[in-house]
């Protein structure tokens, strides 16, 4: 169903192994070619100026802190991924609230490097690599740089954040776990977060404009709210993707997973995530359901191709690599909406709109049926596991469309850290991939049918 543009893979693994951060090779094809079957670099061409390698990797050198002889890398740029509008070749990258790890008390999360500020890359591609221009740290209102420490009360997670020496570090009001961008022709930003779930509108220098929460009476832009059913989204499981409808109209957005509707029990049982459609300039709201492949399954990012029709990154949090337990989903669907029932509740009620006194997340798909709500419809574009040269991330978050046939992927690298089970980090590697650190890349992808 698709291609990942050919490059020499054997060549590609070496290179990771001299450089955690920097990877030289690779061969470039243009979007517009056919490639070649056999996985050998095929001929490349132009489109609009820009030739598109197989692998890009990002390339931010700079080492956040060093802690018992593990580095925390300056990348974590792949939570999102948006072509710049206004020019070709350049790509906004953006970071999550910043280098994390659990404790070994399950309600306490380790930030290492507690004052970075959330951001957003700018990356020019170069060959097979995308080199980073300038950053744009992420402000609120007032022009006050924010944290990822985690909100007091409204979008709170109930997480302690702490040091690596167990100290409290407290919450920060403004604080995001900034998940999804979408990046405007006007120079400005929204960044959908995992807390609130928040959708923030930035200026062109990161300061906050706008702050809109499932939260009608404080702690949002006045006059203007997500769903209020939101707020019961898992901690750390809010609006993870974000994209805008081609006529600039309409924010889109998915969260992670099911909400807890109405409590945790849903979550071993309940496929029906939620799509929203928010107006940025009435406040107006419209939820659609998404069914998951499964319970463990978590979405990752959605972008647009046209008003209806959307591509949806959906998988699962393991590595291909690993020996007892391999990856089985990293899939990129096409959704679209065109025959799918609206379920927001008009009333706005704190658990949405209710069905035989079930909640939506409460439904299995007969009684969906009979209650006549229709899901969006899914088509698989992307399997990224069967890719040639392979995908030997866990996550993969960031997506872009390039044009019809030319898809982009980004994956996550957790700032090249993970827990290492005694309340402190260690490195994290891919394994099955030489056991390299892991870094972000973005895979450029050829597809075989058009998107539209």
């Amino acid at each position: 169903m698709s291609r990942l543009i050919p490059t020499e893979t054997a060549l590609a693994r070496a290179c990771a192994v001299l450089a955690t951060v920097l990877c030289i090779s690779g061969t470039a094809i243009a979007a517009g070619d056919q490639p070649a079957t056999t996985g050998k670099p095929a001929a490349t061409k132009k489109t609009a100026g820009i030739q598109y390698p197989a692998v890009a990797t990002a390339v931010a050198t700079k080492v956040l802190g060093e802690f018992n002889g593990v580095k925390v890398n300056g990348g974590g740029f792949g939570s999102a991924l948006a072509v710049d509008p206004r020019a070709p070749g350049y790509f906004y990258m953006l970071t999550d609230r910043g280098p994390n790890a659990d404790g070994n008390d399950p309600a306490k999360k380790v930030f290492p490097v507690p004052g970075f500020t959330p951001m957003i890359g700018r990356f020019k591609l170069q060959g097979d690599k995308l080199i980073l221009v300038s950053t744009i740290e992420i402000r609120n209102a007032q022009g006050k740089k924010i944290s990822g420490l985690p909100n007091p009360s409204h979008g709170g997670t109930g997480e302690i954040a702490v040091d690596l020496q167990d100290r409290n570090l407290g919450t920060d009001a403004d604080g995001l776990d900034s998940e999804g961008l979408v990046a405007l022709k006007d120079g400005t930003f929204w960044i959908s977060d995992e807390y609130g779930p928040w959708l923030v509108h930035i200026d062109a220098k990161g300061r906050t404009l706008e702050r809109i929460g499932p939260f009608p009476s404080a702690g949002a832009t006045a006059g203007k709210a997500l769903p209020r059913v939101l707020a019961l989204r898992r901690a750390n499981r809010g609006m993870e993707s974000l994209t805008i409808t081609p006529d600039g109209k309409m924010l889109v957005g998915l969260m992670q997973n099911p909400v807890d509707n109405p409590d945790t029990a849903i979550r071993k049982e309940s496929r029906l995530n939620r799509l929203v459609f928010f107006d940025p300039t009435t406040g107006a709201s419209w939820q659609y359901a998404y069914l998951m492949d499964a319970v463990s399954s978590v979405v990752s990012e959605i972008a647009a191709v046209t008003n209806t029709t959307f591509i949806v990154s959906e998988r699962d949090q393991l590595f291909p690599g690993d020996p007892k337990s391999p990856a089985k989903v990293k899939r990129i669907y096409k959704i679209d909406i065109a025959k799918a029932t609206d379920i927001s509740d008009p009333a706005d009620a704190p658990n949405g709109k209710l069905v035989n006194g079930k909640t939506l997340e409460q439904l299995g798909e007969a009684e969906l049926k009979a209650a006549a709500i229709v899901p969006v419809s899914k088509e698989l574009v992307v399997d990224l596991l069967a890719l040639p040269g392979g995908y030997p991330h866990d996550k993969s978050e960031g997506l872009a469309i390039i044009n019809d046939t030319l898809i982009a992927v980004s994956n996550d690298d957790d700032f090249g850290i993970v827990p290492d089970g005694k309340g402190g980090i260690t490195a994290k590697r891919l394994p099955g991939a030489d056991n390299i650190v892991d870094l972000n890349r973005v895979y450029f992808i050829k597809l075989d049918k058009p998107l539209k």
